[in-house]
């Protein structure tokens, strides 16, 4: 390449850098804008539009026209996927029947940037004639939408990324974000858990981190247990029996040590057959409780450099969960 193009390429480099953050820096700073607003004005009408949300008996149904649509369908989602039945109706296809899908018992949450989109009308109308709450997210006070919404929220109008193509992107983000404070405020205030979460997120990594360690464990009868004075070759046999490379002393129910087949190969001399558990074992093992997720039980055999784990209980080992185990159910 001739230092002309180098210079070129270098040229047109910096000019896209330049540009990547003048429109980050612009989003950044709007929504700094939207987090004041929420400390000002915008306060009230939030936590208004959460109860308001929050108290609908059916669904929340979301809605939006172009790029508010587009943001309103990952609001949505987002609602859904944290405890809030939630969906999207598109405004043009609810003039042409989907009105039908948005009942007495359902709120609506409608996006414009303008508030003044004639997709809505219907829409807007059939909320008002139906008592159905409408909670709109708008950056204009004055526009139909507005005026029409039990709780409208106002946006600072901060602009667009670009004052000479001025398609949405700075308003976009700030809407998104007020999607996500709403899900997150109701989340919160309905008291979702982690658990509750795993039971509508199933697959995946997400849900498998979100299992327990009880979900995935051996249970008896068939854990590798063995007692203190059990000779080495017993041990053997009941290491491979377990098929996990490792076995659980016991004394009087409880666990008090672990013998893995490294233990073995490392203490591997011409006495070695003539010892007992108890003399091969490694006192006091890591183990974890049962219902601890299975997050902990990776980072705690990553830790320590193990492959297996014994769950226990009051001391007594109640289940043990290998790393292929974890690898199965698709914690990685």
């Amino acid at each position: 390449m001739s230092k002309t193009s180098t210079g070129v390429a270098a040229a047109a480099q910096m000019s896209a850098q330049a540009s990547a953050k003048r429109t980050i820096e612009a989003e950044a700073e709007a929504l700094h804008a939207l987090a004041r607003a929420i400390d000002g004005p915008l306060g009230a009408p939030f936590a208004e539009a959460v109860t308001i949300l929050s108290a609908a008996k059916g669904r929340a149904i979301i809605t939006g026209m172009g790029k508010s649509g587009h943001i309103a369908r990952k609001i949505a989602a987002t609602m859904a996927s944290t405890g809030r039945s939630a969906m999207f109706v598109h405004p043009a296809e609810a003039s042409h029947g989907d009105l039908g899908m948005v009942t007495e018992d359902d709120c609506v949450l409608a996006l414009s940037r303008s508030g003044d989109i004639r997709e809505l009308d219907d829409l807007l109308f059939h909320c008002h004639r139906l008592k159905i709450p409408l909670v709109a997210i708008t950056f204009k006070p004055e526009s139909t939408l507005a005026k029409a919404a039990d709780v409208p929220l106002i946006l600072p109008d901060c602009g667009e990324a670009s004052e000479d193509a001025p398609a949405p992107t700075t308003s976009t983000t700030m809407c998104l974000a007020m999607g996500d404070a709403l899900a997150v405020a109701m989340l919160e205030a309905k008291g979702f858990t982690a658990a509750h979460f795993r039971a509508i997120h199933p697959g995946g990594k997400l849900g498998a981190l979100l299992k327990r360690v009880s979900d995935v464990m051996r249970i008896a009868p068939g854990l590798p247990l063995v007692a203190p004075d059990t000779p080495t070759p017993e041990v053997l046999k009941e290491m491979t029996a377990g098929g996990i490379g490792c076995v659980g002393v016991v004394k009087g129910g409880a666990l008090i040590g672990v013998i893995t087949d490294g233990d073995l190969r490392r203490r591997l001399n011409a006495d070695a057959f003539t010892k007992t558990a108890e003399a091969l074992m490694t006192p006091a093992p890591k183990t974890i409780a049962p219902d601890a997720p299975l997050a902990d039980a990776i980072t705690l055999m990553a830790d320590t450099r193990i492959t297996a784990l014994f769950a226990v209980e009051a001391g007594k080992p109640v289940g043990v969960v290998h790393m292929h185990d974890l690898l199965s159910a698709g914690a990685r």
